[in-house]
């Protein structure tokens, strides 16, 4: 799967091909079908595997009832950790998530783009509702820079780097939340 994986996020669901997911991964092409019936199979297997493992660390988060700042936090630190764990899941969740959820086995992707808003922007509206977020802002830009300038990182992301997703993490947080700039600079 983790062979397969990287082939679709190199060259795109549609530009794959059983044949080549099977050279990549050293076996004859009806070998694979063995396990799974189509390149859908694998790659349903591959974004549901990432999208269980990513929800169970975010609604864990969810659950502990952390502030809204810490929560910001640790969303962003778990979905580093996801990064690490599934880089080319999550490159293939988003180059082609917004085509598969229109095929009814991949519905589950539109839900849990829902379910993602909800949480990101649900806990930032409560940070301005507490007067801990900046309220003249739109959330909804602010929720969509956050997770773009998250997810992003899984087109240059290399496990075993120089930093750990705890670090890259860290470092995307000072930045996102207290900015770059000195305090008391024009």
């Amino acid at each position: 799967m983790d062979t397969a994986a990287e082939v679709f996020a190199a060259q795109g669901y549609n530009a794959t091909t059983v044949r080549q997911i099977a050279d990549a991964a050293g076996m004859l092409a009806g070998s694979l079908y063995y396990h799974f019936d189509s390149k859908e199979s694998m790659v349903d297997e591959i974004l549901a595997t990432f999208l269980d493992e990513l929800w169970a660390g975010y609604d864990a988060v969810l659950a502990a009832a952390l502030e809204p700042r810490e929560t910001i936090e640790a969303l962003v630190t778990e979905s580093f950790r996801e990064i690490d764990r599934h880089r080319a899941a999550v490159a293939i969740y988003q180059k082609e998530a917004r085509h598969l959820a229109t095929q009814p086995r991949f519905d589950y992707l539109a839900a849990s783009r829902r379910k993602f808003e909800r949480a990101w922007l649900g806990t930032l509206e409560r940070g301005v509702a507490e007067g801990v977020f900046r309220g003249d802002l739109d959330l909804r830009l602010a929720y969509r820079f956050l997770r773009d300038t998250v997810w992003v990182a899984a087109s240059w992301y290399r496990p075993q780097g120089r930093h750990t997703p705890e670090e890259i993490a860290r470092q995307y947080l000072a930045m996102v939340l207290d900015g770059i700039a000195l305090p008391g600079t024009a």
